[in-house]
């Protein structure tokens, strides 16, 4: 039996097109914490984590990358939860949203080790590489950024959300079913190589 909780992150913020913030909602809805106890596993919600509406999250916005201080912010929750479920002795499955979320569970996975001296690897399977920063950013959707801040690059805030820069490895990270990365990302890439 494995202890498991569940944690919501209904956030859109990171992309520019809205509705994946229905995430969280849609996976409940198949019954999954009810499947997961037929299968044996203790299983906990915690329910979502506060994400600002759009329209507040435009306050403070930075440069190059939209939203950046409300995703950090929820980031920086999203962590702190992760790495909590984890000094409890529970899997923390996280409910999404857009993957700039990925930056703060991640962390949290990453700080959680750290404090026991260990380093984590992550095997990030995305078509894209996710490996943009705000300098580098065509679009500014921060949804774009999560894999770089991991490794410790762009912005510090958001790079430090678990409270080790990086959270992250070069070398321990395998990108699985990358199909489309641009020039900066192949920069950063090669940049931790």
């Amino acid at each position: 039996m494995t202890a498991i909780r569940l944690i919501g992150v209904p956030m859109d913020l990171g992309a520019s097109r809205r509705g994946v913030d229905m995430g969280p909602y849609a996976v409940r809805y198949t019954d999954l914490r009810e499947r997961l106890e037929r299968m044996g596993h203790e299983v906990d919600d915690l329910g979502n984590v506060a994400v600002p509406f759009r329209e507040d999250a435009e306050r403070g916005a930075q440069r190059g990358a939209r939203y950046l201080g409300a995703i950090t912010s929820v980031c920086r929750d999203v962590a702190n939860l992760t790495r909590a479920a984890l000094e409890l002795g529970r899997f923390p499955i996280l409910l999404g949203g857009d993957h700039s979320l990925a930056a703060g569970s991640i962390a949290g996975a990453a700080a959680f080790h750290a404090a026991r001296n260990e380093r984590i690897g992550v095997i990030w399977i995305d078509a894209h590489a996710d490996l943009n920063t705000p300098g580098s950013s065509k679009s500014g959707n921060v949804h774009g950024m999560p894999l770089a801040h991991l490794l410790g690059h762009g912005d510090t805030a958001l790079a430090t959300v678990g409270g080790v820069r990086p959270a992250v490895k070069p070398n321990n990270v395998a990108i699985v079913a990358l199909r489309d990365a641009d020039d900066a990302e192949r920069e950063h890439h090669r940049d931790d190589e």
